[in-house]
């Protein structure tokens, strides 16, 4: 018999990671079985780039029906989610989202099964215009994205109110930033993720290495840009400014939460294409309008091409030069958002955020430290959703790691003198 500490989902998140993806796929046979209640004869888990903490794939049972699956375990975080999949309420809001036929909420058992489709996912069509610089086959893709951030808005704006701080506190959304920076014996900002990836540890990028001690304080130039909070004191502020209770004050909105690329189908049909989201593992009605769609305006755009989700391949596509001197550590790079990406950051800034950001000080919902609470967000996103550091849990290598980890202080920190992409984000939406 199972110990209840080792759930099957767990069993089966623990051996995909060791690279034993036959008992992986032994162990989510028997969940798949156990929670739809008819026998599982087949299973493919999908090898993608995308699953950071998660695994999808297929399954087949004995009555000849498919399904999409995806579940998520993450380790040492099962037990924090209450309410974990939330389709039916984001299509009572009004949004397009796939609902799941079977799902099962327990902790270390999260999985959803979803009718098999034959769409992509927006994640892999993006992917597939990237990787071909096919700029001139974009046009439906941005037309889709600015739909979707035209719809995403006409929601948040029926569903603003003032938020609840006793439902703020328990949205499951804080799962993405506040708790993987918290643990109750150390001080927030150093715990969760961050201790356990980068307290303490050695990062090595190309031409430097240095101790977390060390890195920590060093102020950090880009480009040739300044900027004028370290590591730690990023880290530091998030833990303050995005816990929970200090966000319940403002203005509150339904929403997905996570519809990054890889949560989103492609639905190409003969009239224009449309967005569907899934996955909604992280969706609420009492979400911090500053947070509903930062993971998306991330991942979406700031993580591509390439670093983040394939860093393996940052050498043989992108320069990286870093160098550690007078307290500072300067990195260059030629890494540069695609045209597919600009477009996308521009479509979310003018359809989403900029509108959004009038109608909360309209109502008096907009805290004064608005661009810290986004900065912030935005910065959590990278840092805290793999380790970033060459040789740790999340694949990356010294050139990626010292990209990613340039990319996450540009979102966190503003310059001292001069403009990046995230300051002109910032100058557009205000």
């Amino acid at each position: 018999m199972r110990e209840p500490s080792e759930p099957l989902a767990a069993q089966a998140r623990a051996l995909a990671k060791q690279g034993d993806w036959g008992g992986a796929r032994t162990k989510l046979l028997e969940l798949v079985t156990e929670v739809i209640g008819t026998q599982a004869i087949d299973l493919k888990i999908n090898r993608d780039q995308y699953s950071l903490n998660s695994l999808n794939g297929v399954a087949t049972l004995v009555d000849g029906r498919h399904f999409f699956f995806k579940y998520h375990n993450e380790e040492g975080e099962d037990k924090t989610i209450e309410e974990y999949y939330n389709a039916e309420l984001l299509r009572a809001a009004g949004y397009r989202v796939d609902v799941p036929v079977y799902a099962c909420g327990e902790p270390g058992r999260q999985i959803l099964f979803y009718g098999l489709r034959e769409d992509l996912r927006l994640a892999d069509v993006c992917r597939n215009i990237e990787e071909a610089a096919g700029w001139q086959h974009m046009e439906r893709v941005v037309r889709a994205q600015a739909c979707y951030d035209k719809e995403a808005l006409d929601i948040a704006l029926r569903t603003l109110k003032v938020g609840n701080p006793a439902a703020v506190v328990k949205e499951p959304v804080h799962q993405l930033f506040h708790h993987r920076l918290a643990t109750p014996e150390l001080r927030d900002g150093l715990g969760g993720r961050v201790y356990r990836n980068y307290v303490g540890q050695r990062f090595t990028f190309p031409g430097a290495e240095v101790s977390w001690d060390v890195l920590k304080a060093l102020k950090w130039v880009i480009n040739g840009l300044e900027y004028n909070r370290t590591l730690e004191e990023l880290f530091l502020e998030a833990g303050d400014v995005l816990a929970p209770a200090k966000l319940a004050g403002h203005g509150v909105v339904t929403a997905h939460g996570d519809a990054h690329n890889a949560n989103v189908w492609f639905e190409d049909t003969q009239g224009e294409a449309r967005l569907v989201s899934f996955d909604p593992a992280f969706a609420g009605r009492h979400i911090p309008a500053l947070l509903a769609e930062i993971k998306a305006t991330f991942h979406n755009i700031f993580a591509h091409p390439l670093w983040l989700y394939e860093p393996a391949r940052v050498a043989e596509r992108y320069k990286v030069y870093t160098r550690i001197e007078g307290g500072r550590i300067h990195v260059d790079f030629d890494w540069d958002l695609s045209p597919l990406r600009e477009a996308f950051l521009a479509s979310k800034a003018r359809e989403y955020w900029k509108p959004l950001i009038a109608e909360l000080k309209a109502r008096n919902l907009l805290p004064l430290n608005w661009q810290r609470v986004m900065r912030l967000a935005l910065f959590c996103c990278p840092t805290l959703v793999l380790d970033l550091r060459a040789g740790g849990n999340g694949g990356h290598t010294p050139d990626s790691s010292a990209l990613g980890l340039a990319i996450a202080i540009s979102a966190g920190s503003e310059p001292v003198a001069g403009a990046d992409q995230f300051s002109r984000l910032f100058s557009a939406i205000a």
